[in-house]
Parts: structure tokens; C-alpha cells; sequence
């Protein structure tokens, strides 16, 4: 499907490296003007896809720098535009004056996303595989990295467009049946749409595990460490993540703000999160503290609740601290930390029970095992499941619908053979799908999708 080309008669630049100073500055030139541009800029005839070392110069014929330039000609360029890139010192004040003159040559500033969003509507890149962009450049592991790379080579989008023509050529034997009911064969009820339709089933539920997957190892899990004071809380973090993260000491309160911290257990990204203990304190600083706990309490994936086990080794949330949980809507996602266990004899150990336990030491590293393969079971993360591709919620939410018209369509053909509502389930089936890769999708969604991504992509 050809998309329309919105943006067919402007040209667009951006400076494509972080704000600072670097080693080295790109900026990015794209649509009808960027040959006009390198022209004058270089004052050279770029020869295409060649780099070329040039100077730089304004509208004074004065040189303002030197470096690399390379023309990409229509299509054959990341966008489908002519397209230029300048490769320059990385000095900020070189870098605007430059852009300064691209714009005075006639292209405009380019808005977050752009240079992707014209390579999606020209047919360059799939809606997904312009969000594994962004992707990439957010990924805060070496899994999640590797999986961006594979999306945006395509291998999300291969799995969609696969489903999709096993769609269609479905509902094309589906319809030729409605249009054809006098053939002495009843297509509806000789097996083979039936067999079909489960054999597509089954291919979109392992697409669907793959993206839950993908959608883990993109977004990863927010865990917040919540207790009452002088729990161990912060030396979990700082056992967790390796380093002297939060302050330790014998003292009450010592921590008052949120305390954030990342690692990765096997490609999972885990936001840990440490917090004030919680405790009433007429300290109008340690009340803003608990403010802000219970507010990353409330807005977490997963809580470890904290207690000292010298004082208690109660197992049942409700006879440890029944004034915590009466404040949270759902308890399914805490897990109670029996820490201290060096100190209390407790064995280190997982109970697993409607509220999980999980006894250890945050002062002896190597019981940290057992809480990290706890976190990994909560977010429902196999580490062994070979994934090939990143994913986002949208995704999941497309392949959910799709199961359950699909799985709608096997009943109605079960029940009563109607062929004309199997024919219609698959369609709605084929969109949703189709909305993952772009083929069909709305321009609200392209703007929230393209606002998050930065410029000069």
C-alpha cells in the first residue's frame, strides 16, 4: 500500500547528534531542496552515495568549517527523499550556524520523529519497524539492543505480514464459498478452513508470547522497595545494584527522597526504586519523603515489602502489617522480604503462597539470587524463550483483538457454519494486525507515535 506522501514539498533539516560538544556533528538535510542545498553549501557537485571531504560555507562565501558530505539521491535513501548529511567538528556554535544557513536556503526545522515518519510514509521502513528505532536508541540492555536491531531488520514485521496472507488467502476461500454455495463441495464443512484457521491461531499465539516478551524486555518492570524504617530497605538497593546507591546508617529516616537505580537480570531492565521508611513523622521533610513513597508505591509493577526478620518471621501479609495493605487497591503484586537473616537464623528460602516470601541477607550477596529469579517468575520473563524482536503495548493490544476475532470465527464456524460471519471476523482480524506494520492505522496515532522520538530521527 502506497501512503501518502504529506510532506512532498517541503524540505526538512535537523541537527542529528546529542546537544554538547563531540568529536564530531551531523546534521541531517531531507525532501526536494537538499540538493540545492549541498550545492551551495559545498559549492561542489556531490557525486551520490560517495562521501566527500568539503568545506563548509555561509552566505558570505566564508568558510565556517570542513568535513564529510554525502548525497543520497530519491529513493534510495533512509526517507525515499533526496537527502543530504553533513559531517562536521561537534562544536554546538558550528553546528547552529550551519543549520542557520540550511534554513535560509529554504528548509525548516524538522520536528521530533520527522526523518522516520517520512521514511514510514514512503514506504521506506513499517510502522514498527520506525518505533524499533526509537527503541534502539532507548534500550538500557544488550538484549533489548540486539532485539531493536532485529525489528527494525524487519523480523517483527515479517511475522505480521506472514499472518496477514494466511488471513487473506483464508477469507478468499471463505467468500469464494459464500459466492459459490452451488458447488457440489461445501467448502464451509470439508475441514480445510477449519484447519487453517487453528493452524493461524497457533502461529499468532507464539507471535503473541514472542511480543509479550518484546514488550518486557523494551519497557522492563518498576519494583519499589517500601518497608518501615531501618528494614534494610536501602542496603537492599545497594546489594541489588552493586553499588553504594543510598546511605546506610543505624538511623531512622535517614532516607527521604525516592532513590532510583537500574539493572538487568538476564535482559529484563528492572527500575528499582528505594523509599522512605514508612512510619508517621511529625518531620514535614520525612512526611514529603512518605508522600512521594506512596506515590511510586501506588504506581508500581512489583513491591518488596521489607521487614525485619529479628522482629517478626510472620509469613501472612494481613498479621505483618495490615495498616500497608489496607491503603493499596490490589495486594497480587507485593512480595514480602524476610531480610536480616544472618541475624535472625532464618533459612534463606522461597515460600510461595498468595503472598510470596522470599527470605535473605542484603548484606550477603549471594542470597540475591533467589530474589532476582523471584522477579524474573513475577514479571513472567523466560530468559531461555528466544525472542526476535522488540514490541510495545499497542502491539499487544493488536494481537489480543486479533486472537479474539479469530477464535470467534472458529466458533462460528463450529456452531453454525455461517460463512458470512467467519468472512467478517477474519477481516476485522487482518486490520487489526495490519494496524502493528501501518497498513492501516489513523494520523492521531502517528503523532503520538512520532512526537516521542527525538530530532533528528
Amino acid at each position: 500500500m502506497q501512503h501518502q506522501l504529506a510532506y512532498a514539498k517541503e524540505t526538512i533539516a535537523a541537527i542529528a547528534t546529542p546537544p554538547g560538544r563531540g568529536g564530531i556533528g551531523i546534521i541531517r538535510v531531507s525532501g526536494t531542496k537538499a540538493k540545492c542545498v549541498a550545492e551551495r553549501i559545498t559549492q561542489r557537485q556531490l557525486t551520490p552515495n560517495y562521501a566527500t571531504f568539503c568545506r563548509f560555507r555561509d552566505a558570505n562565501n566564508t568558510v565556517v568549517d570542513e568535513g564529510i558530505a554525502i548525497f543520497f539521491p530519491s529513493p534510495h535513501s533512509f526517507t525515499g527523499e533526496d537527502t543530504l548529511e553533513l559531517q562536521c567538528h561537534g562544536s554546538p556554535v558550528i553546528l547552529n550556524c550551519l543549520l542557520k544557513e540550511i534554513i535560509a536556503l529554504g528548509a525548516k526545522l524538522a520536528k521530533p520523529g520527522e526523518f522516520s515518519e517520512r521514511a514510514y510514509l514512503n514506504d521506506k521502513i513499517s510502522l514498527n519497524q520506525a518505533e524499533a528505532i526509537a527503541d534502539l536508541i532507548a534500550s538500557s540492555t544488550e538484549q533489548a539492543a540486539r532485539n531493536a536491531v532485529r525489528s527494525l531488520q524487519g523480523a517483527f514485521s515479517d511475522q505480521i505480514t506472514h499472518l496477514v496472507e494466511c488471513l487473506i488467502n483464508l477469507r478468499t476461500y471463505v467468500e469464494a464459498a459464500i459466492d459459490f454455495p452451488e458447488e457440489e463441495v461445501d467448502f464451509l464443512s470439508d475441514g480445510k478452513i477449519k484447519s487453517e484457521l487453528e493452524s493461524i491461531i497457533s502461529h499468532l499465539s507464539d507471535v503473541q508470547q514472542q511480543a509479550k516478551q518484546g514488550v518486557l524486555l523494551n519497557n522492563g518492570i518498576t519494583v519499589v522497595i517500601a518497608g518501615r524504617p531501618n528494614a534494610g530497605k536501602s542496603s537492599l538497593l545497594n546489594a541489588l545494584s552493586g553499588k553504594e546507591s543510598a546511605i546506610v546508617t543505624p538511623i531512622e529516616g535517614t532516607t527521604r527522597d525516592v532513590i532510583h537505580e537500574q539493572l538487568s537480570l538476564d535482559g529484563l531492565p528492572v527500575h528499582i526504586i528505594d523509599t522512605a521508611g514508612l512510619r508517621d513523622s511529625p518531620n514535614p521533610i520525612e512526611q514529603e519523603g512518605i508522600r512521594r513513597a506512596w506515590s511510586e508505591i501506588n504506581n508500581a509493577d512489583q513491591i518488596l515489602l521489607v521487614v525485619d526478620s529479628t522482629d517478626t518471621q510472620e509469613t501472612e501479609l494481613e498479621k505483618i502489617w495490615p495498616e500497608f495493605t489496607s491503603k493499596l487497591s490490589t495486594t497480587n503484586h507485593i512480595t514480602i522480604i524476610h531480610n536480616k537473616t544472618d541475624l535472625s537464623g532464618l533459612k534463606n528460602q522461597i515460600i510461595n503462597q498468595s503472598t510470596p516470601v522470599v527470605a535473605l541477607s542484603a548484606t550477603q550477596p549471594h542470597t540475591l539470587a533467589l530474589l532476582k529469579q523471584h522477579l524474573k517468575q513475577r514479571a513472567n520473563f523466560d530468559s531461555q524463550l528466544e525472542t526476535g524482536f522488540i514490541a510495545r503495548q499497542r502491539h499487544l493490544d493488536a494481537l489480543k483483538r486479533a486472537k479474539k476475532l479469530l477464535n470467534n470465527g472458529l466458533s462460528q464456524l463450529n456452531s453454525t457454519l455461517a460463512g458470512e460471519l467467519v468472512a467478517e471476523d477474519l477481516r476485522e482480524a487482518q486490520y487489526a494486525l495490519s494496524e502493528i506494520t501501518g497498513e492501516f492505522t489513523t494520523d492521531d496515532l502517528l503523532g503520538n507515535i512520532f512526537s516521542s522520538f527525538c530530532i533528528g530521527k
